[in-house]
């Protein structure tokens, strides 16, 4: 078995966790600079076996694609030119940011990490990793 990668995209930066190699436990793994997102996939899919990306999928309340849509369509295009033996899925993604942010609160996190965009990215990355997992 391989690791499934799950990545929060946004415009500026991605959050990224990953799956342990028997899928059951999803962890963040770290946050990328967007532009360099693909150049990340590719090498660290050469060092680990990536069984399967889950990309998540931002909604609106009305269940609308999110304004982010359009960019995230064309990323999969690339990612899916450069690595098209890697399968890629969607994860509704409604949310995330918010459980994050409420779960850095209840873990006790101080004030200055929670003000980390970077950290909620890569733990929304985890909180969609998580639910990917737990509805297969």
């Amino acid at each position: 078995m391989g690791r499934i990668i799950a990545l929060d995209y946004g415009r500026k930066r991605t959050g990224i966790a990953v799956t342990d190699e028997l899928q059951l436990i999803a962890s963040g793994l770290t946050t990328v600079s967007t532009k360099e997102l693909l150049s990340f996939i590719v090498s660290y899919s050469s060092d680990e076996v990536v069984e399967k990306i889950v990309i998540g999928e931002p909604k609106q309340m009305n269940n609308e694609p999110s304004e982010s849509e359009k960019d995230i369509k064309s990323f999969i295009e690339k990612l899916m030119e450069i690595l098209p033996e890697i399968p890629i899925e969607r994860q509704d993604e409604r949310f995330t940011s918010k459980m994050a942010m409420s779960s850095m609160v209840v873990g006790g996190m101080g004030k200055k990490k929670r003000q980390n965009k970077a950290l909620v990215d890569e733990i929304s990355a985890t909180l969609i990793l998580q639910a990917y997992l737990n509805r297969k």
